[in-house]
């Protein structure tokens, strides 16, 4: 059965008048779910209770969804704070305009859930932390645990065998009883297995189940992030087997059915180390006027067959995981390094757009069909942005049709960028870091990666690519997997104008895209820059995959999904897969539920992928800045709350908290209106881009931790936006904002994910360690002061 049929079969079950609770696996037998339907059922029920139309009672049992109590049940997934106390963030279909703000849960009320558990909350009206009436819930059922597995450090205390896990997702370690199986030592990073979850009413216990090295040396910190994350390790053999078969059956010959491009002018433009070529692109000016844009991106549903076991493994790891300094793929390198990628001089197959555009850029033609090409030349970004910059010493290495055709590409980019800009689409450019790393995957510094022209020629053409590729869908009538961006909360918006004024911005209601966009543009390269950008990126929401026609708000379009790199994105491959049937005169599956929960399953994935980026970078940073504690450093305040300011390094992207109970000179108090912490004498004062030195206090790795103490204020407001956070995370004294698109800068992450070799570093650009002159340069001035 379709997994609708069973949520439409088990709800009018549920809805009887003579209904009576019973357990999933009594409606299961009662409904006739075979072996087969098994999974789909136990979907259709997650979705329903997600979707308010049922609910868990107590033992499991599932119920209507009004409770005989007249209160409310509430779904959603869980956050635990070191304190004992949590939220829940309710779940709710992509679109959905009824929301509402995350619930708190006091201590005691949380049940045994842990952070990221799905649960089921009983809602009532108390106190919140701080005192305030605010809606409040507490835990009933934990619906579905987010994992059972968790890394920590090892150590033995008065006789007894303990794992701190790492993070703060339990305040107290966990009871691992006897040790001796794994041979763990203190100080080893251990992967446990919890037995019981700990709660107000009883410790945790777990066993130990694996060691993945002593503590601190290179290499763990990576496993453990693997590990702590569920991300995948070795390719299944089945799945390696079929794309040995793959790479045995192509010949480079191009079969009956595939256009071919060969003949054309067909170039990439990647970063330096990439190791895989997913997208080319050709473009040719006719004698009207008018341009045929070529977005040539390979065509990887030829290399994976549709239900094999290479197809199953890449759709449940639905991405490829870029960490500092390895890179997880979604497909085996021997497709995304080799037979799918778009090398020079060879012949490669691909799912090619073919979009036409009048001389001032209006797109009127699509067509997409497969295709062969052979590129005439590799460009790293740096290559092409020192064309731009003199194309005259280039005509000598570069044919006269390369030359030409990197023109073209220039010209047309930015009219396509100009009319982007002028409907409405957004681009919040925050800088762009990147870490250094040695060889044992150390930090050494980090740098700034610009986007550059090179940069926005190959954004602007995949971003074309992507929305003329949904139009040829909507125009067919077809329901498909969009990459979907809902509009801000209303309510977001009001807070965001509020704020805004109350930095002396004059501006109407930010509850249009222009008057945002005006906003920004008048802030630019003025002190109150940093603190706008955030203000506006906490206002967004979430991109996500969904068949809803929710449109792109970010960047203004209606119909847009992704298109250009089925090597790293499953997505991607779904919507080739569209276009293969649709060539063969078949109409795509229909089935609206089902890309549902495909959707939700790729987003998930990503945001597991972004997730575990994030938590390896923040490891690093903090391993890097325990080796210079008491340094001082310049930073950025990156946001002001009540107990202190969250404050980011200049010189390395570290971010960490200064507590008021550190601020000495002065008794300081938060000031709501004008989002800052005042003193009582005058003048004494913090706001958000204000330009700070700290001295680095404390890091706490297994907690994941980093405390800066004030030393004195540089009398500015820096201009820059803090750099995209690489340490982010509100918990534990790190903070980001927190970021509701799939990226800082909307319209990158939208259409082209990041590629590389996965190494940290750049063979470009030198690290930035701190300077041993401005050291020196402070050593007098303390001096002074002393």
């Amino acid at each position: 059965m379709e997994i609708e049929e069973i949520e439409s079969k088990l709800l009018s079950h549920v809805n009887q008048p003579n209904y009576q609770p019973v357990k999933p696996k009594v409606i299961a037998k009662k409904l006739g779910i075979t072996d087969d339907d098994k999974r789909p059922f136990k979907r259709a029920l997650k979705r329903l209770i997600r979707k308010g139309l049922v609910r868990y009672g107590a033992n499991h049992l599932v119920k209507k969804p009004s409770a005989e109590e007249g209160d409310k049940r509430i779904t959603g997934r869980y956050q635990r704070n070191a304190k004992g106390f949590g939220f829940v963030r309710p779940s709710y279909a992509a679109g959905s305009k009824d929301k509402q703000d995350d619930i708190f849960i006091p201590p005691r009320r949380g049940m045994d859930a842990a952070t990221g558990d799905l649960v089921l909350i009983r809602t009532y009206f108390g106190r919140g932390p701080g005192g305030d009436k605010r809606l409040c819930g507490e835990v009933v059922e934990v619906v579905e645990r987010e994992t059972h597995r968790f890394v920590g450090t090892y150590y033995e205390t008065h006789g007894l065998a303990l794992v701190q896990v790492d993070g703060r997702i339990f305040a107290q370690p966990i009871s691992v009883g006897d040790p001796g199986a794994k041979n763990a030592q203190p100080e080893d990073k251990v992967v446990i297995e919890m037995v019981r979850f700990p709660s107000h009413a009883h410790d945790g216990e777990a066993v130990i189940v694996e060691v993945l090295g002593k503590r601190g040396e290179p290499g763990v910190d990576l496993l453990s992030i693997i590990v702590e994350y569920d991300l995948p390790r070795e390719f299944p053999d089945k799945a390696l087997e079929v794309a040995r078969e793959q790479a045995d059956a192509f010949d480079e010959s191009i079969p009956e059915g595939r256009r071919d491009f060969t003949a054309d002018t067909v170039i990439t433009i990647d970063p330096i180390d990439a190791r895989d070529f997913d997208d080319a692109i050709s473009l040719e000016r006719l004698d009207n006027g008018h341009w045929i844009l070529g977005v040539h991106i390979a065509d990887v549903s030829h290399f994976v067959p549709e239900g094999s076991a290479l197809d199953v493994e890449a759709r449940n790891r639905a991405t490829s995981v870029y960490l500092p300094d390895k890179v997880i793929p979604m497909l085996p390198e021997t497709i995304s390094n080799n037979l799918a990628s778009l090398q020079p001089d060879r012949v490669r197959y691909t799912r090619t757009a073919i979009i036409e555009f009048t001389p001032e850029g209006a797109r009127v033609h699509t067509e997409v069909c497969k295709g062969a090409i052979r590129s005439k030349r590799r460009f790293a970004y740096e290559e092409v942005d020192d064309y731009l910059a003199d194309r005259e010493p280039w005509k000598e290495k570069l044919t006269p049709e390369v030359h030409s055709l990197l023109g073209r590409m220039h010209e047309l980019a930015m009219m396509l960028r100009k009319r982007r800009f002028a409907r409405g689409s957004m681009e919040l450019s925050m800088p762009e870091v990147k870490l250094d790393l040695n060889t044992d995957g150390q930090v050494v510094g980090a740098h700034t990666v610009e986007n550059t022209e090179s940069h926005q020629i190959i954004e602007e053409f995949m971003l074309a690519a992507n929305e003329a590729v949904a139009e040829a869908l909507v125009d067919r009538e077809l329901f498909f997997l969009r990459r979907a961006h809902a509009s801000p909360d209303p309510k977001k918006l009001a807070n965001l104008t509020e704020f805004v004024r109350e930095l002396g911005i004059e501006c109407e209601s930010l509850n249009s895209r222009f008057e945002i966009i005006r906003v920004l543009d008048e802030v630019k390269g003025k002190p109150e820059q940093a603190a706008v950008n955030y203000a506006v990126l906490r206002s967004m929401q979430k991109a996500v995959y969904s068949p809803e026609e929710i449109g792109h708000y970010a960047l203004a379009s209606d119909n847009y999904c992704h298109f250009t790199s089925p090597i790293r994105r499953y997505p991607d491959l779904t919507i080739h897969r569209m276009f293969d049937l649709i060539e063969q005169g078949v109409r795509p599956p229909q089935d609206f539920g089902e890309m549902q929960v495909e959707g939700e399953h790729c987003s998930e994935r990503e945001q597991r992928a972004a997730d575990a980026e994030r938590e390896l970078i923040k490891i690093k940073l903090l391993t890097y800045m325990s080796t210079r504690i008491g340094e001082e450093v310049d930073a950025v305040i990156t946001g002001v709350e009540p107990f202190g300011l969250f404050v980011q390094s200049l010189d390395i992207p570290a971010d960490g908290l200064v507590r008021i109970d550190s601020l000495n000179d002065d008794y300081y108090h938060y000031d709501a209106m004008t989002h800052s912490l005042v003193g009582n004498h005058e003048g004494n004062s913090f706001r958000l881009g204000d330009v700070i030195t700290v001295r680095i206090a404390r890091v706490d790795l297994d907690r994941r931790e980093l405390d800066y103490q004030f030393i004195e204020k540089t009398g500015q407001q820096s201009s820059k936006p803090p750099a995209k956070s690489l340490g982010g995370g509100k918990s534990g004294g790190s903070w980001k904002p927190k970021v509701q698109g799939s990226g800082m800068k909307f319209s990158t992450q939208s259409s082209r994910p990041k590629k590389g070799s996965g190494r940290g570093h750049s063979k470009t650009q030198k690290g930035t360690p701190p300077s041993k002159a401005k050291k020196d340069k402070r050593s007098k001035r303390r001096g002074r002061s002393s």
